[in-house]
């Protein structure tokens, strides 16, 4: 162990595809949470002293009885969950789009392990919150569509219910409570309640999770009656800085209370590389909360993120130094590493310092299906994608693996992929073409018109061998080097002497903002047997990744 010497809050806390932060503090020790989407282990929690170092701790859902996720869409899996504590007990609340909605898991211990779902099938919408009262009562907030009298729908608004959490369900009336501080504003979502002085505080997200994305407030002295909104709001975004501004999206705020009373609000936002460009995601960002005339000020005197701020005076969190390579000498896989879907079929092992990764039939670039989120059919058979990765951090590295692999058919492929949602990556691939050993580079991009859920949804894949090469031994170092959006792709026997077998590749053709989903760019080991059933596997001996100077 090491005690870290950083002195200042820098932004961001947590880089890469960690999206809609939820924090809460209990005693002197903070814990955080994102959104995971489609990823397993699903909700990265993680914890801290200092709010500037942040030590992942573990998965809130870990198991495969707890997280039901495929690989198939743009747009599903875990979103907005809420992280608080009463009385002994975590709760983590969210939203799995592949399952059944709304849920709730517990724990006496944030290292897990973390209860099976109580799915609350009376909630209706997304984005659920919990708030406890100072008398004890617990209150269940959300998004939903209102019901007109006519039996249309009507507009998006946040809702209130109390809700019994010894019966894990809603009780009482249910009743909207603000509609958000812009009229007919888009996507009024992700509610947090707080309790201060004599007022109830909600803090909302509108605007929608991209550019126009803003955190806006209302309060009121009792939690039934329609809250009041702040004739300051938004009280952040960075919409009105225009699209060349370095830090973008900002918004999905929730707040915390340190032991002095001072407060800060974490929150999600997206760093642009060259351009309009996402590659990253959303990540999570912090700044500090002043309170004036009873109302949340964000960043007092600038109002947006900055990249850094003073420490706060609190313990500093000590960490072990991380290493860059990873030998895979663990019995368990590191807790950075991911997959994409719930790896219902067992297609990896860990021995000897080695991962071996068994050939699966299930595709790379799997096709993009229409999803009915309000009917979705749970499917707990569906194909697993042989992938393991982990996000892209920063907007310039390096990243290599060692591994040994001999195609046996021309179906089979192994080796390291760069891919950002479904059907856009990059594949530094082994293969077998007219009896030959090669490594290819292939791009593949989809044409994709609106967003799986949408009834108008379309989307067109194509694939491009950008360059090919006649490869003799089966073990080989295989690299990839970002710089901002040029990607450049090497191989070769031995790692200090490897030479390029393309160079400039266009990386943003990953961006979100093209692509049209809400994820951030992964890099991992894979290997597919494209359709067929195959017993062959690739081993890999070590996997690294590091920044480069942008």
């Amino acid at each position: 162990m090491r005690r870290v010497e950083q002195k200042s809050l820098s932004n961001p806390i947590l880089p890469g595809f960690y999206p809609d932060p939820s924090i809460c503090r209990v005693g002197n020790d903070f814990y955080m949470i994102t959104s995971s989407f489609s990823l397993f282990p699903g909700i990265p929690i993680f914890h801290s002293t200092d709010l500037m170092h942040w030590e992942q701790i573990g998965h809130v859902l870990d198991r495969e009885s707890q997280l039901h996720v495929t690989a198939d869409h743009m747009v599903a899996g875990i979103m907005a969950p809420t992280i608080r504590f009463h009385n002994g007990v975590y709760y983590v609340i969210g939203t799995n789009f592949s399952d059944q909605g709304n849920f709730i898991v517990t724990a006496t211990d944030p290292r897990g392990p973390w209860s099976e779902p109580y799915w609350l099938l009376d909630a209706q919408g997304i984005d659920p919150s919990l708030f406890f009262d100072e008398d004890g009562k617990a209150y269940f907030t959300g998004t939903r569509r209102e019901m007109k009298e006519d039996g249309s729908i009507g507009d998006q608004v946040i809702w209130l219910s109390e809700i019994d959490l010894q019966q894990m369900k809603l009780i009482g009336q249910q009743r909207t409570i603000w509609g958000g501080a812009l009229r007919n504003c888009a996507s009024p979502e992700a509610p947090h309640l707080y309790k201060k002085d004599d007022y109830y505080y909600l803090i909302i997200a509108e605007g929608g999770t991209e550019h126009f994305h803003a955190v806006t407030v209302a309060r009121s002295q009792t939690l039934f009656a329609p809250f009041q909104g702040y004739v300051g709001n938004p009280i952040m975004t960075h919409r009105h800085l225009g699209k060349h501004y370095p830090i973008c999206n900002v918004g999905h705020a929730d707040l915390v209370e340190l032991p002095n009373g001072e407060w800060y609000a974490v929150m999600l936002a997206s760093r642009l590389i060259e351009g309009y460009h996402k590659n990253l995601g959303r990540e999570t960002y912090i700044a500090p909360v002043t309170w004036e005339e009873g109302w949340p000020i964000i960043s007092a005197g600038t109002g947006k993120i900055e990249w850094s701020y003073p420490a706060p005076n609190l313990p500093v969190t000590q960490m072990e130094k991380s290493h860059r390579r990873d030998h895979f000498e663990s019995e368990t896989l590191a807790m950075d590493w991911v997959f994409i879907g719930t790896p219902y079929q067992k297609f990896y092992t860990l021995a000897s310092s080695e991962l071996t990764i068994q050939l699966l039939p299930r595709v790379m670039n799997p096709p993009l299906k229409k999803i009915n989120v309000k009917n979705v059919k749970v499917d707990r058979t569906v194909p697993t994608l042989s992938f393991i990765g982990r996000r892209q951090l920063d907007k310039s590295y390096r990243s290599a693996a060692k591994l040994s692999f001999h195609a046996l058919s021309e179906n089979e492929t192994a080796g390291l992929i760069v891919m950002q949602a479904c059907n856009h990556n990059f594949r530094l691939e082994r293969s077998l073409k007219e009896g030959r050993q090669v490594l290819r580079l292939i791009q593949c991009t989809s044409e994709i018109n609106g967003y799986p859920h949408q009834p108008h949804f379309q989307s067109e894949t194509t694939e491009l061998e950008l360059a090919s090469e006649i490869v003799v031994s089966d073990e080989l170092v295989l690299a990839i080097e970002a710089r901002g959006q040029d990607y450049s792709f090497f191989y070769g026997i031995d790692e200090n002497n490897l030479k390029p077998l393309y160079e400039h590749a266009d990386g943003g053709l990953m961006n979100p903002e093209v692509i049209g989903g809400m994820v951030g760019t992964m890099i991992g080991m894979y290997g597919s047997s494209n359709g067929q059933q195959s017993e062959n596997f690739v081993i890999f001996d070590w996997f690294d990744y590091e920044k480069i100077d942008d």
